[in-house]
């Protein structure tokens, strides 16, 4: 697919990337390496065991061998290597900007401390932009099949470190966690001064997707696929201008969709969505940032003129100011300038 006009157009692209889930980063590789470093034994003889491992037939699957990982994550280098590794993955796809999710209460609940996951990612963040130029900021996500008691936990947590975090989110498990159970402790976030966001309508219904917007009062809504079957809230999402948060190979991988040509990307499109193309957690999916354009473009014959406007909606739906939008979107347009 890099060979191909469209391929290199791709490739070549700066991009935002706006749903990544740092956990979800963790490369076979990686894992056995953390592991042997903190004396933890895990399930796989080898790398190709664990990569036999990342087929799933649902999100709960998925989820199960995602959490196994994440428990040889230990100490403050640990979040930092994981971190690191993904930035250095991401810089050689263009990516220019990213907006990483982090969930604490996977390892709080494991007796990690708060601080020390926050410290390694940040680290590695921070050396991130000077390194490679790449800009960040990080979203914590709320566990959705756990109890609003601890998310309010984890949110008393974060206290000590407000100010390297930009918003609150909700993940995990969907079916049966609507957003409105989460509802009092996203208005103490917001109160603390958090922007929010919310995973909607992946494998949940579209009344999801309402209440993320109407008790969760999000400025952005991860996945968000299931819109479509309301012909009222698609409305409503292009009169607010409602980024999607779309991870095409993801969908794929947990049978949200059967076939990559299948993905109503197209629809949401004609229909005036603002939408965007991400990995989610790339490292279980088959592909960073790049490998999910090229999948959705090869699928859905997109144009280049499209991949263009999908780089610059990553832009427009992020949480930069707009002086750094300004100047990430005219780096778009001039690539696009010569390349288009």
């Amino acid at each position: 697919m890099h060979t191909t006009p469209i391929g290199k157009f791709i490739a070549g692209i700066p991009k935002a990337e706006l749903h990544l889930h740092i956990e979800g980063s963790f490369e076979p590789e990686l894992m056995f390496e953390i592991a042997k470093r903190n004396n933890i034994k895990i399930k796989y003889k080898n790398i190709e065991e664990v990569k036999k491992a990342y087929r799933f037939n649902n999100l709960q699957e998925f989820l199960d061998i995602y959490y196994a990982g994440a428990n040889v994550l230990i100490e403050e280098q640990d979040f930092y290597d994981l971190t690191y590794a993904y930035l250095t993955k991401v810089n050689e796809q263009n990516l220019i900007h990213t907006e990483i999710f982090f969930d604490p209460q996977t390892h709080t609940d494991r007796g990690v401390e708060f601080s020390t996951v926050i410290k390694g990612i940040r680290r590695a963040l921070k050396d991130g932009e000077k390194q490679f130029g790449i800009s960040s900021k990080l979203i914590m996500s709320f566990l959705r099949h756990l109890d609003e008691e601890s998310a309010i936990k984890t949110l008393e947590q974060a206290m000590p470190f407000k100010k390297w975090i930009t918003a609150v989110g909700l993940d995990s498990s969907e079916k049966g966690n609507p957003p409105s159970k989460f509802q009092r402790v996203f208005e103490m976030s917001k109160q603390e001064g958090f922007l929010t966001v919310a995973h909607a309508g992946e494998e949940g219904p579209a009344e999801y997707i309402w209440e993320a917007l109407n008790l969760l009062d999000v400025s952005r809504i991860d996945h968000g696929n299931r819109c479509l079957e309301d012909e009222a809230l698609v409305q409503e999402l292009v009169k607010r201008q409602m980024a999607l948060t779309l991870c095409p190979l993801s969908n794929l991988e947990l049978k949200v969709i059967q076939e990559l040509h299948h993905h109503p990307l197209n629809t949401m499109i004609d229909k005036g969505l603002l939408v965007t193309i991400n990995s989610d957690d790339p490292a279980y999916f088959g592909g960073y940032m790049n490998e999910n354009y090229f999948g959705i473009a090869k699928a859905l014959d997109l144009s280049k003129k499209q991949i263009y406007q999908l780089a610059k909606n990553s832009f427009h739906a992020s949480f930069l100011d707009e002086e750094s939008k300004k100047e990430m979107i005219a780096k778009v347009d001039e690539y696009y300038r010569v390349h288009g």
